[in-house]
């Protein structure tokens, strides 16, 4: 439990401390939409849509958030977050290509590091990384286990969330 706690402590202090300004980028990006006439579309798949949940349905809903679908008509006053495990997810490089076709401006969270070798990282306006490429302790068998994408993209998503509702709240 010790080390546990440690290496999630550690984890959760690398994303504030090394991705404070894409987190207020992020913000910025997506109050584009909140303050005009825009939504914040927000896209995830497996465990991301955990995210999504607490988003729409949580105690303390995102203002101006609707969960993406493939039938929605998204026009050009509108923002997308995309949350997925990995910059190699099909369906999100997908999506972030014909956002990038409609000059729709996205913001993106992933595991991997930004790179000329992460297509979802060169297309996004925003791009934040997880840095979670492999369990974060060892178990019995040497093995690393404990593999916490939700958990880091909902910091993420609440770091983003508390500056988002300052800016709406500062019109």
């Amino acid at each position: 439990m010790k080390m546990l706690t440690t290496q999630l402590s550690g984890l959760l202090q690398r994303l504030a401390t090394n991705h404070e300004e894409a987190i207020e980028d992020t913000a910025r990006l997506l109050a584009q939409a909140g303050i005009g006439e825009g939504r914040v579309v927000l896209y995830g798949n497996k465990e991301m849509t955990g995210v999504l949940s607490n988003a729409i349905e949580g105690a303390e809903p995102f203002a101006h958030a609707i969960a993406y679908s493939a039938t929605l008509q998204l026009g050009s006053m509108d923002r997308v977050w995309l949350f997925t495990r990995n910059s190699s997810d099909e369906k999100a490089v997908e999506l972030a290509r014909l956002l990038t076709k409609h000059n729709i401006p996205f913001a993106v969270v992933s595991a991997e590091k930004a790179s000329e070798d992460n297509e979802l990282s060169e297309l996004a306006d925003v791009y934040i990384s997880t840095g979670i490429l492999k369990g974060l302790i060892p178990n019995d068998e040497g093995e690393r286990v404990v593999v916490p994408h939700l958990l880091a993209s909902l910091f993420i998503y609440e770091a983003v969330k508390i500056s988002y509702d300052e800016m709406l709240m500062n019109l």
